[in-house]
C-alpha cells in the first residue's frame, strides 16, 4: 500500500528504520527484531543501503524477506552513488514484481574515504532519482497502476552539504515537484528545529507529508557516531547535562536516552506530527518500551496497558 493511502487511514504513522546485516547470523537476529516490532504493528518499516550502494543486495534480500514473509509494509531506500540506470533498473523491476509499495530515494554517499565524481553518475541529485523511479514502475509492470510511492530526506538541521538553507528548501522542494510524496527527516533531538522545518516546507509550497525521524541515544560511543556521521547533530544543553548525571554506563544513557526521546514523541504528538520514524540501531527494546510509555497504536489511538500485544 503507498504511504499515501496509510495517511487517509490514520492521522499519524508509526515507522521504524533497519539496516541490512553483514551476516548470516546477523541477518536472522535482525529479522528476530523485525518481527517482534511488528507486533506493534507499524504502519511501516524501512530498510537502509550502505555508503555508495553497498548494501544492495543485502537491502534487497532483507526487503523481499519482510515482504514476503511478514505482514510489514517495507520501504526499501535507494541511492545514485554507483549505482548505473541498468542496475537501479533491475533492481527497481524485482521490487516492482514482489509488490513492494513503496521506495525512499536518496542522493546517497560515497563509501568511507573514497573520492568521489559526481558528474560521472547517471543521477547527480535524489531528484533525479525520484523522477526515474516514477517513471519506471508502471513502465516494469508494478501491480498498483500508479506505480511506486516515493518518499525523501528532510533535514531539520540543515543538510550538512548544504550550508545555505535557503537553497536547501529550493533543493527540496525540487525532490517534491519531481514526485515524491512523502519526507522522512534525518533525526534530531530539539523539537524546536523540527517544528521550525515544517513551517519553512509550507512556505515553500511543500504540502506533502513530514515524517519526524527520532532515535533514542543508547550510549556515549554511539552518540559520538551520530556526530561524525550526520556532519552536524546537534545535542541540546538540557540532554547533555541529563547524561552528566548518570554514572555513565551504557545501560544509565540508554534510560536517559529512552526518556528523552520519548518525551520528544509526546511533544511531537501534541504538536500534530504526521508520522514518527523510529531509527531502531537494529534492536527492538529501545522502541518497544517508549510504545509502551506512549500507549499508542499504528493508529494514534490511545491505547490501554496489554492492548499493545506485547
Amino acid at each position: 500500500m503507498h504511504i499515501q493511502d496509510l495517511f487517509k487511514q490514520s492521522p499519524t504513522l508509526f515507522s521504524f528504520e533497519f539496516f541490512p546485516p553483514r551476516s548470516p547470523e546477523q541477518a536472522e537476529t535482525l529479522y528476530e527484531h523485525m518481527v517482534r516490532l511488528e507486533k506493534l504493528r507499524p504502519s511501516f518499516v524501512s530498510v537502509t543501503y550502505g555508503a555508495g550502494g553497498t548494501t544492495r543486495e543485502l537491502t534487497r534480500d532483507l526487503v523481499l524477506r519482510a515482504q514476503n514473509q511478514t505482514g510489514l509494509t517495507t520501504v526499501p531506500h535507494m541511492t545514485c552513488v554507483k549505482q548505473s540506470e541498468a542496475e537501479l533498473t533491475d533492481l527497481i523491476g524485482a521490487y516492482a514484481r514482489h509488490g513492494v509499495s513503496n521506495i525512499l530515494a536518496l542522493r546517497g554517499d560515497p563509501p568511507n574515504g573514497q573520492p568521489h565524481d559526481w558528474g560521472a553518475e547517471r543521477f547527480r541529485y535524489a531528484s533525479e532519482l525520484v523522477s526515474f523511479i516514477k517513471e519506471q514502475g508502471p513502465k516494469l509492470g508494478h501491480p498498483d497502476r500508479r506505480g511506486f510511492g516515493v518518499g525523501v530526506a528532510g533535514f531539520p538541521e540543515g543538510h550538512p552539504a548544504c550550508p545555505n538553507r535557503m537553497l536547501e528548501m529550493d533543493y527540496l522542494k525540487a525532490k517534491v515537484d519531481a514526485g515524491a510524496d512523502f519526507i522522512i527527516t534525518q533525526m534530531f533531538f530539539d523539537n524546536r528545529d523540527f517544528y521550525d522545518f515544517r513551517d519553512r516546507c509550507t512556505l515553500a509550497g511543500i504540502r506533502i507529508p513530514i515524517i519526524a525521524g527520532i532515535m533514542p541515544v543508547q550510549s556515549v560511543a554511539g552518540m559520538r557516531r551520530m556526530a561524525e556521521l550526520a556532519l552536524g547533530m546537534r545535542y541540546p544543553a538540557p540532554m547533555l547535562r541529563a547524561l552528566r548525571r548518570t554514572d555513565g554506563s551504557d545501560e544509565s544513557i540508554r534510560r536517559v536516552g529512552i526518556h528523552w526521546a520519548t518525551e520528544q514523541c509526546r511533544d511531537l504528538l501534541d504538536h500534530g506530527v504526521q508520522g514518527i520514524h523510529f531509527y531502531t540501531l537494529n534492536k527492538s527494546g529501545a522502541t518497544t518500551e517508549i510504545y509502551k510509555t506512549l500507549g499508542v497504536s499504528h493508529s494514534g489511538q490511545l491505547l490501554e496497558g496489554n492492548d499493545l500485544g506485547i
